[in-house]
């Protein structure tokens, strides 16, 4: 090796200890200081205002209904009803996406940002297989902005059968 490439290695060499020791500090703060103001930022968002929207679905209507956790306090409440003019489109997944847009409306005025669903169908002695409305409502939801928890379905099943209406000799 010539004098001069000993002496440009020697030079690079300085010029790598002192941007390496001057690297991390400036890195370290930068990092503390980026988390600092990620975490003020979530403080000053606060917490998230948590609720459960319950979706009654049947082939005849769609009821969405927004209560708070403790689901004594109701928030929202719309129906598919509400929303058409024809009896005949109360189940319809038009009418329940139109319900959940008012709900939505209603609790983003409430400062509700997340929620739990529960979804029902008639059950009992009725169809145990939730209507029409109840997937959309649910996709209308989400799509509103909130962040969704939990998905459960609450219809009421019945563990020794049910008499259905009719009596001895059925309907007629």
């Amino acid at each position: 090796m010539s004098e001069t490439e000993a002496v440009t290695e020697e030079k690079v060499e300085e010029q790598v200890s002192e941007t390496s020791s001057e690297a991390p500090t400036e890195t370290v703060e930068a990092a503390t200081e980026s988390v600092v103001e990620a975490t003020t930022q979530t403080k000053k968002e606060g917490k998230e205002k948590w609720g459960i929207a319950h979706i009654y679905s049947s082939y005849n209507n769609t009821i969405i209904h927004l209560t708070d956790l403790t689901g004594a306090e109701t928030a929202a409440i719309s129906s598919g009803g509400c929303h058409v003019n024809a009896d005949r489109y109360e189940s319809s997944p038009f009418a329940a996406m139109k319900a959940s847009n008012a709900v939505v409306d209603a609790a983003k005025a409430k400062g509700f940002t997340a929620l739990h669903i529960k979804v029902r169908a008639v059950g009992g002695t009725g169809s145990r297989v939730p209507g029409p409305g109840a997937q959309a409502a649910i996709r209308a939801l989400a799509r509103g902005g909130f962040k969704i928890g939990r998905i459960d379905d609450v219809t009421p099943i019945p563990h020794d059968t049910t008499r259905k209406k009719g009596g001895k000799r059925g309907r007629r």
